[in-house]
């Protein structure tokens, strides 16, 4: 079987100017518009140094000394790619020329306050703004989406993501110390991507925990997303199992009535080095014992999927395409969620009745 796993790129190559030069730019955005031909025109960063050492490594031709700079000198067809932390979103965004196309990084926003902000400057500005919500274009996930809405495993009722693996959170000083690290900064990824394929959930069960070894706010976490009574999506977390790589898990699995999916996903073991990728499906055949069928796929999770959600605005932009898949009036839901997730940890569960 074809499977059909890369995201349509657009028939515009429209000029992409970046605004900061952290290492998700060096690591994920720019290898990825490398990959596909993208144009990046320009960069900005506060530590203007940081820009001049990304734009020689990936040959851009600008570098601006601020944002307003960078503003000044784009065309009207500029697509910004706005990388900064959270809590200074809506300050850029404000600076943007109104009906700007533009992609920003996940979280929308540090808490939910945050995000309705971001929602609200968007909406005053008429943005055509995303967020880069990216694991929905992993090869897997859109492979996986492919032989779902094709109808080959049948009707799905089983979504889980599972996680056991040892993440050095050392690797991201910028959000180690997060009050709300592990479903605001991690889990979100999970909760963004089961949504994208069931859609809203009518409830949110969730526990996060920390571990007492550690400073960090949160490693761990389970998440019950409620649909119906026979859809299951779950999400299972561990970011603190150091114990070799043997038992270490990482992997999102798709059960319906007519087969199944599993995607390993690479990138999260052995943090930062990773392990390939690995995509299994099993179709059930009456008489036929069940077979599961391993597929090569191209790309990975990370850089890969970052090419999606810049073409999925691109084309969106240009009119080639009328859905923004990551929209900041899509995503607001995933950032709804998160805020269940959060109030579900603090104020959930039921106590049973002890004193019989």
């Amino acid at each position: 079987m074809e499977l059909v796993y890369k995201p349509e790129l657009p028939k515009e190559n429209r000029p992409i100017y970046i605004i900061g030069a952290g290492g998700i730019v060096r690591d994920a955005h720019l290898p990825a518009y490398k990959k596909v031909g993208f144009n990046v025109v320009g960069i900005t960063n506060r530590t203007k140094k940081r820009a001049l050492d990304v734009a020689e490594s990936f040959n851009i031709p600008n570098v601006y000394d601020s944002v307003e700079d960078m503003i000044a000198d784009a065309p009207e067809n500029a697509v910004f790619d706005l990388t900064l932390m959270p809590n200074q979103f809506v300050s850029t965004l404000e600076l943007l020329p109104d009906e700007a196309a533009v992609l920003i990084q996940k979280p929308m926003g540090d808490n939910y306050e945050q995000t309705l902000e971001i929602l609200d400057v968007c909406r005053r500005k008429k943005l055509k703004a995303a967020i880069n919500c990216q694991m929905r274009f992993a090869p897997y996930v859109m492979a996986a989406k492919y032989l779902i809405e094709n109808g080959h495993i049948g009707e799905l009722y089983d979504f889980e993501v599972r996680l056991s693996t040892y993440t050095p959170w050392e690797y991201f000083p910028n959000v180690v110390n997060h009050p709300r690290l592990e479903i605001q900064q991690h889990s979100i990824h999970y909760i963004d991507l089961i949504r994208s394929f069931l859609g809203n959930p009518k409830k949110v069960y969730s526990k996060t925990l920390k571990n007492p070894a550690k400073t960090m706010s949160s490693t761990r976490t389970t998440t019950i997303m409620d649909y119906s009574d026979s859809m299951r999506a779950i999400i299972n977390t561990n970011h603190d199992h150091n114990f070799g790589e043997k038992n270490q898990e990482s992997f999102v699995k798709w059960e319906g009535t007519k087969g199944a999916i599993k995607a390993r996903i690479g990138l999260l073991l052995d943090y930062p080095n990773g392990k390939p990728d690995l995509f299994q499906y099993c179709l059930v055949e009456e008489g036929k014992a069940p077979e599961w069928i391993e597929v090569d796929l191209e790309g990975s999770w990370f850089p890969d999927a970052f090419v999606g959600t810049m073409a999925s605005l691109m084309r969106y932009v240009e009119g080639s395409s009328d859905v923004l898949h990551t929209s900041v009036e899509d995503v607001v839901h995933s950032m709804a969620i998160v805020e269940a997730a959060y109030d579900s940890n603090n104020d959930g569960g039921v106590t049973p009745v002890y004193d019989i």
